[in-house]
């Protein structure tokens, strides 16, 4: 078969309307690249021009909202992380704040943990929370008040029946007499030497009343609603977890290293009365429970775990690691009493787990106890203002 010439292309009916459409169809394209309009995030045509990018963002990103809240959170409780999760809520990124612990000397009593254990770090916000509870300065001024003139602040419904004032209260009241010369032994790994204050009530704390009220809401609002997979590696740990600290943040940090799930069992109140004494634990079942589920290594808690750990639990949850910290209130392997963990060593999954801080709920508690007259004199200001908090408080809506 012959062609025919391809003279044709340069006769003006057809050259011309071609050469022009295919300059524009050029120029169209080229307007489109980032040699033209910068550091555009887009994705080449390398089929057309090496550098050649499709301009696919018409508007710019939606700016993140930040939002800041501060606090003293000594003695980390549930109360605090719900107030950050409720923070969190009202924007993209929460930053917070700790406070100095030169600034809480000066405004409420020595911190009972370090600025260390507690952590700091600043950053630009776009708006400050806080709780429906007042916060005061010394000289009786609001302290977010420059916050809420520029229409910076939002709040937030305060955690109802806990705070670092209502916790140290509950240590400080276990002791008999506060002005005794020897109130622990400082070589004994419990409390045991202090003279306690028995409770007429089954309550912890001596009969301390408390607002707590746990709602199966409240639950939900801390779990991640997730369960293991068919093939996780399901790593299980236990204890009291009394008084959520530092230590129990690393021991689980570490824990949850060791496998994709990590369990762990919270004892009853009880077990934990039985192993140490009847004033103990400080933080009951549901407190200690939302203390730990507020933790982001753990997945999912045993409200009211057993001591022992048995073949049917280990069945159950399909564990495949038993683990236990070298660090412990009170170590049930060294008190000569049936081994808890007998059932998962015999199975070959049991594991010591290395504790790598060594605070513990005692250490914490000798710290108030060292300085009980201080702290008295910072709790009966505190308390009254709590008090005060209680007799006057409004409904807030929660999220």
């Amino acid at each position: 078969m012959e062609f025919e010439s391809s003279n044709w292309i340069k006769d003006g009916v057809y050259f011309y309307p071609h050469l022009f459409g295919g300059i524009m169809i050029t120029c169209a394209l080229l307007s489109f690249s980032t040699s033209y309009f910068g550091k555009i995030s887009v994705p080449t045509m390398p089929y057309l021009f090496p550098d050649l990018r499709v301009f696919n963002k018409n508007k710019s990103a939606k700016k993140r909202v930040r939002v800041y809240m501060d606090g003293c959170f000594d003695l980390m409780h549930y109360g605090h992380a719900n107030a950050l999760r409720q923070a969190k809520a009202l924007g993209d990124e929460l930053v917070v704040g700790v406070v100095s612990d030169e600034e809480i000397i000066s405004n409420k009593g020595p911190p009972v943990l370090s600025m260390q254990e507690r952590l700091f770090k600043e950053h630009k916000i776009d708006y400050i929370i806080h709780g429906d509870d007042p916060c005061l300065l010394p000289d009786g001024t609001d302290a977010y008040a420059l916050a809420k003139k520029v229409g910076r602040y939002k709040q937030i419904k305060r955690t109802e029946g806990v705070s670092s004032t209502d916790i140290v209260g509950r240590i400080l009241s276990c002791m008999k007499d506060a002005k005794s010369d020897k109130l622990f032994s400082e070589s004994s790994g419990e409390v045991d030497n202090l003279n306690y204050r028995q409770s007429s009530k089954s309550q912890v704390n001596g009969g301390h009343i408390s607002h707590f009220l746990p709602t199966s809401r409240r639950i939900v609002q801390f779990s991640n609603g997730k369960g293991p997979g068919p093939n996780s590696r399901v790593v299980y740990i236990d204890g009291a977890f009394d008084l959520f600290h530092a230590g129990h943040v690393e021991i689980l940090k570490s824990a949850k290293q060791l496998g994709d799930f990590l369990l762990v069992g919270i004892y009853a109140d009880h077990t934990v009365s039985e192993l140490r004494s009847t004033n103990f634990p400080l933080m009951n079942l549901h407190e200690r429970s939302l203390s730990v589920l507020a933790c982001r290594y753990v997945d999912e808690v045993i409200i009211g775990a057993p001591w022992e750990v048995t073949k049917d639990m280990i069945t159950t949850f399909n564990l495949s690691l038993v683990v236990h910290g070298t660090i412990a209130e009170k170590n049930p392997l060294s008190d000569g009493k049936s081994d808890p963990y007998a059932v998962p060593k015999s199975m070959g999954i049991f594991q010591m787990l290395e504790s790598p801080k060594d605070i513990t709920t005692t250490s914490i508690a000798r710290r108030i106890i060292a300085n009980h007259e201080i702290y008295l004199k910072r709790n009966a200001k505190k308390e009254a203002s709590e008090k005060k908090y209680y007799a006057e408080k409004k409904y807030v809506m929660a999220d």
